[in-house]
């Protein structure tokens, strides 16, 4: 299929991708380097084909999403890659889609943030579509990632993603509201999230942060913006590239992100879930993005014995362990540790909500282990400030 890679009504590129499994042939005529996706590298009128595949292909249902195998049966698909054809490559991330070359449309007909857009996709992702009736796949589902069920709907007007959790306990979707609690008392720019109860099964719902005038870009697709030095540790090399593009306020969202990590133990902060916000038209960058995807914290899919040590996490994006990212943070000024009083019991309640899907002893041993943290936490400011932190401590 022969097609226009399009930023809202700016045409980008010309591209040919294969109509079976949605991958990119040939990239042809470049009409505006400045708007090619942040990341893919532009050597004067081409365009690097491996960076812009990486790119297109993040706009796809990862593999590891469950129940995918069974959504691309039904419907007919060879890859997840296949399916943003179905629905022009359109997101409510951004504002790039694909245009085939014998159609004359414009953003205005075909966006998701001004259009409705079919139920069909998210009701077969999350295993609810069983009628035989031909099905309108136009849907920004198709160009959503991550591994949990998700979907987008709209609800009172507002676009919104729902986000399910994991078996056995489904804990991932109480996280994310009780993060967003937490970063309310602390006064961080964060995604509110609230629960939503479907056929008794829970979901996080959040509505989209973008509009028709701003795009989210990920830290994975900022940081090819620059090649990493030698020895560059990923936080220095991240903020190198943020400081190059003027991104404001990068650094203090790094700050109160690693340490709210910190603090509830999420596993899965990686490059692809913070980032920074631009405006479309201009191509200025506005600032760092709210922080959002915090379901994979407090211990959600580990099974927890009492006087285990099982309170500890393995660590994203720039280091392994919590500590060591814990010690990148450049400053605690912003924080007040007394705003998290009371955040245990807060806890607690969230917890209550799962209708016994958490029972209440791992609800209990949930509570105490973040109790440890919030006092591992001031611990670790304590030393820190006293410079005996152990770790690659930054200054100013």
């Amino acid at each position: 299929m022969r097609c226009t890679l399009m930023h809202k009504d700016h045409a980008v590129l010309e591209m040919e991708l294969d109509d079976i499994t949605g991958g990119i042939l040939k990239i042809g005529s470049l009409h505006a380097p400045e708007r090619v996706p942040v990341g893919v590298s532009v050597n004067y009128s081409s365009v690097d084909r491996a960076d812009l595949s990486h790119w297109w292909q993040s706009r796809s249902i990862p593999v590891g999403r469950s129940g995918l195998r069974d959504t691309l049966e039904q419907l007919g698909a060879c890859t997840p890659l296949a399916l943003p054809l179905k629905s022009c490559g359109l997101s409510l991330t951004d504002q790039y889609w694909i245009r085939p070359g014998t159609q004359d449309l414009s953003w205005s007909r075909v966006n998701y943030f001004g259009n409705p857009f079919s139920e069909d996709m998210g009701d077969i992702l999350l295993g609810r579509h069983r009628s035989s009736q031909a099905k309108d796949l136009a849907s920004p589902d198709n160009t959503t990632n991550g591994v949990l069920p998700k979907r987008w709907k709209i609800i009172d007007g507002t676009r919104c993603l729902l986000k399910g959790g994991t078996r056995p306990w489904r804990q991932e979707p109480f996280n994310e509201v009780f993060a967003a609690h937490i970063m309310e008392r602390l006064g961080i720019y964060h995604v509110p999230y609230h629960l939503l109860w479907v056929e008794d099964n829970p979901y996080s719902v959040c509505p989209v942060f973008t509009t028709p005038q701003t795009e989210y870009v990920s830290a994975a697709f900022i940081s090819k913006t620059l090649p990493r030095r030698p020895g560059e540790s990923k936080d220095i090399h991240y903020q190198r590239c943020c400081d190059a593009l003027s991104i404001p306020g990068a650094r203090e969202q790094i700050d109160k992100m690693l340490t709210v990590d910190f603090l509830l133990v999420n596993e899965d902060r990686h490059m692809g879930n913070f980032g920074a916000i631009r405006d479309v038209e201009t191509l200025r960058w506005i600032g760092a993005a709210p922080i959002f995807d915090c379901g994979a914290s407090l211990w959600h899919n580990t099974l927890l014995r009492q006087g285990s040590p099982g309170f500890e996490a393995r660590s994203k994006p720039f280091a392994a362990t919590h500590d060591a990212q814990i010690a990148m943070v450049h400053s605690f000024d912003w924080l007040d540790t007394d705003t998290l009083l009371g955040s245990t019991d807060a806890l607690s309640d969230h917890l209550a909500q799962s209708h016994r899907l958490i029972d209440d002893t791992r609800i209990s041993m949930i509570c105490e282990g973040f109790a440890a943290r919030t006092e591992q936490l001031q611990e670790c400011i304590l030393s820190i400030e006293a410079g005996t932190a152990k770790g690659p401590i930054h200054n100013g």
